[in-house]
């Protein structure tokens, strides 16, 4: 009796056992043979990867070019093929090795160590011509070929503008839970154009060099190998953005030269507001989260760049200015020992940067309307986001620069009742935080004249072909703008500060373009400054606008005084080369 229970036990022990083993068997091979387990592992893949050899030539994922059609961010480099079979059978080692100047010893040896395709490019000492690979592909060795790869560029000046990708299974599936078709290893955007684009840059086809092997690597099909090519005329699409490469690689190259560890530039065309060059410093290192910020999208202290804020609200409100203003007093009207600026009018205030002018001008700005500070700062685009938006298919609020952050003025509306505070707010210190875009933004509003824009970096999107999918529009930015008469008064105080003979900016009086801007040193609160200089040139055609800032430097000099001139020099003189 006792038996036949425990045989009854054992058989619904091996019958439960037996079901479970199946049910597992179903999961993998039915069920969820593309999403398996926790990290949603596509078995299928995983399966014709073990059987597989493969090169990749282009993962077809969209790409990016300046606004003259080169690339952008990546390029095509020349690459020599050879699958490992070669080492099984006779080849004319000779004949290639005559072509590429690499022995044929060598590639012997390499072969015989090969268990994958060998991809040997520059990095191994093989540089391609176009000639050169027409012949090795004429020779028609089963196994060698000749091939551009799509590649990232290591040293690439524009890789913050550009940004990161990288795979992420999960990522995938949560910002494209209907797109089932996508392999589980697809490239993702994680920051820069990479991720604002990122579903527009989606591959719909591989190119690739395909190769089937046994469980020990030799050939199951022959020697045969298979080419895959994207067939699609419309895809990838291509990202036609509004850099000029070879502005790009200048800027960078200067602020590069100059050392700076933490800031960088913004280089926009003052008549669209478009981004000509932008360069964040340190440089993006795909290791070192750190370096993903994009600093110059950023909200940063702006010091007495800000002054420029409060001398609109001055001019447009009508406000009557004093004759002179006693530029020996500190911005709290104390005696100031460190100031020697003496009697000034408001117009050489601005131009030698008097803070005690400024501050009580806004105080008086304040007493009348407490809303008039952050009101121009408005006008003058400094209150928003200035990156371009809008409706782009079924995106109702597509970002060209989704890492752009939102700036601020007063963090405390009681604020505004403290002279301290106010005074603070005046010279761009207390809770003012502005964004180097938005800074050139601003130079590039007063420029044109008091239009406000918002900033492009992609003019289009192209298909394959080269028509267009998608234009982006210029777009006035939201709300009132200064008038004319102002902007026309701003410029003019702009001017003085390079003609001055005493302005923050008067060492730009040599360079071949007029320059009109401001300057601007922060303190941070922490034994550190940033150091500013936002203008435009030349003064009276103006066709650049340029902000660039050292943030958190201990030093007196100010290298973005010095990247801002190196920058309007080479502007100036590739301007003069490209007319001879």
């Amino acid at each position: 009796m006792i038996m036949k229970k425990r045989m009854k036990w054992t058989g619904a022990f091996i019958f439960i056992c037996m079901l479970v083993l199946i049910a597992r068997l179903a999961d993998i091979q039915l069920i969820n043979t593309e999403s398996f387990g926790g990290e949603n592992v596509n078995l299928i893949e995983e399966s014709v990867g073990q059987r597989t050899q493969e090169v990749m030539i282009d993962d077809g994922r969209g790409r990016f070019v300046d606004r003259n059609l080169l690339p952008v961010g990546n390029f095509q480099e020349p690459k020599l093929v050879l699958f490992p079979f070669l080492k099984n059978i006779e080849w004319p080692k000779e004949k290639l090795a005559q072509i590429t100047g690499y022995s044929a010893f060598a590639l012997k040896n390499m072969l015989e160590d090969a268990d994958k395709p060998l991809i040997m490019g520059s990095a191994e000492g093989i540089t391609l011509t176009e000639s050169q690979m027409d012949t090795i592909n004429d020779l028609e060795i089963p196994g060698v070929f000749a091939i551009y790869q799509q590649a990232k560029k290591k040293d690439e000046a524009a890789n913050h503008i550009i940004g990161i990708t990288g795979e992420s299974p999960d990522v995938l599936r949560e910002r494209y839970p209907d797109k089932k078709e996508l392999s589980s290893k697809t490239q993702v955007g994680f920051t820069g154009l990479e991720k604002a684009f990122d579903e527009f840059l989606l591959p719909d086809a591989e190119t690739k060099l395909l190769y089937h092997v046994d469980g020990d690597g030799n050939p199951l099909f022959g020697i045969n190998v298979k080419y895959i090519a994207n067939a699609n005329p419309f895809y990838p699409v291509s990202v036609k953005t509004t850099i000029d490469s070879r502005i790009q690689k200048m800027a960078d190259a200067i602020v590069t030269r100059y050392g700076i560890k933490k800031g960088g530039l913004v280089l926009l065309d003052a008549e669209t507001s478009e981004v000509l060059a932008m360069v964040s410093k340190p440089a993006l290192e795909r290791s070192d989260s750190g370096s993903h910020i994009n600093h110059m999208l950023t909200p940063q202290i702006p010091g007495s760049v800000f002054k420029t804020v409060i001398a609109a609200a001055a001019i447009e409100s009508g406000l009557k200015l004093k004759n002179s203003y006693n530029c020996q007093l500190d911005m709290y009207g104390e005696h100031d020992d460190d100031s020697d600026m003496g009697i000034l009018n408001f117009e050489r205030s601005f131009a030698r940067s008097c803070n005690y002018t400024f501050t009580t001008t806004a105080d008086e700005l304040i007493k009348k309307d407490k809303k008039t500070i952050e009101e121009f700062a408005g006008k003058l685009g400094l209150t928003e986001k200035n990156g371009w938006s809008g409706n782009v298919f079924h995106y109702n609020q597509f970002r060209q620069f989704p890492e752009e952050k939102s700036p601020s003025i007063w963090d405390d509306p009681r604020d505004k009742g403290a002279f301290r505070a106010v005074a603070q707010t005046a010279i761009g210190q207390k809770n003012v935080r502005v964004t180097p875009l938005a800074a050139a933004n601003m130079m590039a509003t007063i420029a044109r004249g008091g239009e406000k824009k918002q900033v492009k970096i992609a003019d289009s999107i192209l298909y394959k072909n080269g028509t267009t999918m998608f234009a982006f529009p210029d777009q006035d930015m939201e709300g009132d703008g200064i008038s004319p008469y102002t902007a026309s008064k701003l410029q003019h105080l702009l001017r003085l500060v390079v003609t001055d003979k005493d302005g923050t900016g008067r060492r730009f009086q040599s360079l071949p373009f007029e320059v009109s801007g401001k300057s601007g040193t922060a303190e941070t609160g922490h034994d550190t400054v940033h150091k500013w200089f936002a203008g435009y040139f030349p003064s009276n055609n103006p066709k650049y606008a340029l902000a660039v800032v050292e943030l958190d430097t201990q030093s007196e000099t100010s290298s973005a005084n010095s990247i801002f001139y190196d920058v309007a020099a080479e502007l100036s003189r590739l301007e003069n080369a490209s007319t001879r």
